[in-house]
């Protein structure tokens, strides 16, 4: 290992010439023919202080794989380690003791893929792009298999060259940074330099600053073709449609094909798209008169999504800045194959992402077909997004989306589109904005939102500014809306000083802002002012308190919760939060909190759990949660109650059975979701799946039965061939 012109570290890849067996126990000759590199360095709680446990690190490769390996020394015996997760993907992964690398393929210093592995040889990976939001659902084929010594435990990592997109070449350079999580001492540690601001998991996101390993001999890249076939059958019961569907059989075969173009443009292609293996939506509690926001879990839109991503900008690091629930998406996914919650098919889809010189590109075209149960006509759906890369950091770009079939005027049409641009400074600042408009059949009015936002997000202090527009007529129906007809003014400053003297506390943080919103006729119709206070302990669990003074003018009455209503009206409200958050690497995590106040012209008094997980055995774990309102108010009062939990049991990494049972008192609904998931070779899965949801809330009120909503059993595989 050596130092770069830049001051960064520089290492050699090892080209293998014998045969490299993954076990784990780092046995090989490679491992006595060259010494291992170490040099980690603390991003907490000890800023730029070497790592208080020795790591050794080897990056090999061949015709076929890159390989990276490394050995852990821990001085902690094993049962003090933090390793309780099997599962690939979930949060508490990154919870865990574990050893992760990311590449940046293209040395472009913006974007990459990351990997991670715990001492059990759970594993999880995403990737980023423009060093923005991770995409945690990119799933990959490669491999880690672990190992133990005594005096700490050891890795070995095979990522197949099929799995990632770069330059082939002889002697290529790629961006390489390392990461190793000690858990069970709460410290971070990384391979070079991070800024402090992003202490925690994240720095790994953080391209820039990576490293670089050299002397790749990389075999061609691009014409990969990978086809993914599936299989299923079915069994199903809906009540809700008319007429009723009860007990119905059948089967469906499709699948996805891949095929990389160049060595970094890839076409996708699916047909009679199946989503019936995806886990269902959590509940959510909603006091607000504004729309919920639910996430994307369906493979086919996930993968790339960062690309698609508008007028978001990439990340400053700090996270700091928030508020930003009210932007509009310009490109929405769960607007395409899903109405009311309930799935509309997709007979076909295409879609082209990848880059192109310094040119970002993301096409999609789906076709849904009809659906009676919803209303939804056959639909086509377009989306086109370019980024270009300017700068060190930055980006400009455009979108535009069209939908043939409009929700908002039967037989008409709708179309979006915007031009967006990020810019990054130094380390912690940026400033971005966007400009958009959309053209809907029958809205002739305020059809643009534009958007400036500034974030200066050092360790010690932060600020940030925004200005948001959405007109009245607005409506990417390709996209997501909260709200609209609004100008909204935001402000936020932060102090956040790390004491010396008291070891026990890492950083206290205070944090003040202004949120404001006028209507289109110049109208005050909102307003926020929040002070918050946080302390950040040692052993990562964490304190705040936070109180906020409100105003809210209803220009229409809203429901809260079944048959109570706030009527028109102005109304001044003051609330409090306090929330004690567990650090999630303890056998039991969570956050608890306690909200007291005003809620419009009554009051609210709330009681949470969120984020929890109780760790049984090291491959067992359930995962409550637990919501509880009573709000009292002059028309009326209601106590809004939402239960649920999770549990997963890890057979190996790649099968594991989960479950998800949820209770909302505000539809009275019991649903279940019971899901077994085997990936029995890389890329290839088996998955049996039980949905069920029932109505608690029986006419009869002397019925024992629950009144079944819909039910469904099923039975799918796929085979991934690459070629």
């Amino acid at each position: 290992m050596v130092q770069g012109a830049d001051g960064r570290p520089v290492v050699r890849a090892i080209k293998l010439t014998e045969p490299f067996r993954l076990d784990g126990q780092l046995d090989e000759a490679i491992y006595q023919r060259h010494a291992g590199f170490g040099g980690m360095l603390q991003a907490a709680p000890r800023y730029g202080e070497p790592s208080t446990e020795k790591t050794e690190i080897w990056v090999s490769f061949d015709t076929d794989y890159i390989y990276v390996s490394a050995r852990l020394w821990d001085q902690a015996p094993p049962e003090k380690w933090i390793a309780n997760e099997l599962r690939r993907d979930t949060n508490q992964m990154r919870n865990n003791d574990h050893f992760g690398v990311g590449f940046d393929t293209f040395y472009d210093r913006r974007s990459g893929y990351m990997f991670y592995a715990n001492p059990l040889g759970g594993f999880s990976d995403y990737s980023v792009v423009d060093e923005g939001s991770p995409n945690t659902d990119w799933n990959p084929v490669w491999t880690a298999k672990t190992g133990r010594f005594d005096g700490g435990w050891t890795i070995e990592m095979a990522f197949p060259f099929k799995s990632l997109r770069y330059s082939s070449g002889s002697d290529q350079t790629w961006g390489i940074q390392f990461r190793r999580a000690i858990r069970h001492k709460n410290e971070w540690n990384y391979w070079t330099p991070v800024p402090r601001n992003m202490a925690g998991p994240q720095a790994l996101n953080r391209v820039s600053v990576y490293g670089s390993v050299v002397g790749l001999d990389l075999p061609p890249a691009g014409r990969n073709l990978e086809i993914k076939p599936y299989a299923l059958g079915k069994t199903f019961t809906d009540r809700l449609q008319s007429p009723a569907i009860v007990g119905d059989r059948t089967g469906a075969f499709g699948g996805d094909l891949k095929y990389g173009i160049t060595a970094n443009l890839t076409a996708d292609l699916t047909v009679n798209t199946d989503f019936a293996q995806v886990e269902i939506d959590e509940q959510q509690v909603n006091l607000t008169r504004f729309n919920l926001f639910l996430p994307e879990k369906r493979d086919f839109f996930l993968e790339g999504r960062g690309l698609f991503d508008f007028g978001r900008g990439g990340s400053s690091g700090g996270g700091f800045g928030g508020g930003t629930g009210d932007q509009p998406y310009l490109f929405y996914s769960r607007r395409i194959g899903l109405n009311r919650g309930r799935v509309v098919p997709i007979d076909v889809g295409g879609r082209l992402t990848g880059k192109v010189g310094a040119f970002g590109v993301g096409v999609m075209n789906i076709q849904a077909g009809d659906d009676g149960a919803t209303g939804s006509p056959a639909t086509n759906f377009t989306v086109l997004r370019a980024k270009r890369d300017i700068l060190r950091r930055s980006t400009i770009g455009a979108m535009f989306t069209n939908r043939n079939q409009s929700s908002v005027t039967p037989g008409g049409d709708n179309r979006a589109y915007g031009v967006d641009a990020a810019f990054g400074f130094y380390q912690n600042v940026s400033l971005s904005g966007y400009y958009a408009q959309t053209r809907t059949t029958g809205l002739t009015g305020d059809d643009e939102s534009f958007q400036g936002k500034f974030d200066w997000a050092p360790d010690r202090y932060g600020v940030s500014a925004s200005v948001l527009k959405v007109g009245k007529d607005f409506n990417p129906e390709v996209g997501f809306l909260r709200r609209t007809d609004f100008t909204r003014s935001f402000a936020q400053g932060r102090f956040s000083p790390r004491p010396r003297n008291l070891r026990a506390v890492r950083k206290f943080t205070f944090e003040g802002s202004l949120e404001y919103f006028e209507n289109g006729a110049g109208l005050v119709e909102s307003r926020q002012q929040t002070g918050q206070f946080s302390a950040e302990l040692d052993n990562s669990d964490q304190l705040s308190f936070e109180a906020n003074r409100n105003y809210d003018s209803l220009a229409a009455a809203f429901s809260p919760f079944p048959g109570i209503t706030i009527p028109v009206g102005g109304y001044s409200y003051t609330d409090a939060r306090l929330s004690y958050n567990m650090g999630q690497q303890r056998r039991l995590s969570g956050n608890l909190s306690l909200t007291l106040g005003q809620y419009y012209s009554g009051t609210i008094r709330t009681l949470s759990f969120s984020q929890g997980r109780i760790s049984i055995l090291k491959q067992f774990s359930v995962e409550p949660r637990v919501s509880i309102s009573r709000v009292e108010l002059p028309t009326g009062a209601f106590t809004s109650k939402l239960v649920g939990a999770r549990t997963d049991y890890g057979f190996s990494p790649r099968m594991f059975v989960g479950g998800l049972l949820q209770y909302n008192s505000a539809d009275h609904t019991f649903s279940s979701n019971i899901r077994y998931r085997w990936e029995y070779r890389p890329g290839s899965e088996f998955f049996v799946v039980w949905t069920d949801e029932q109505d608690t809330n029986r006419l009869d009120p002397h019925a024992s039965r629950l009144a079944l909503k819909n039910r469904a059993f099923v039975v799918k595989m796929t085979r991934l061939f690459r070629f």
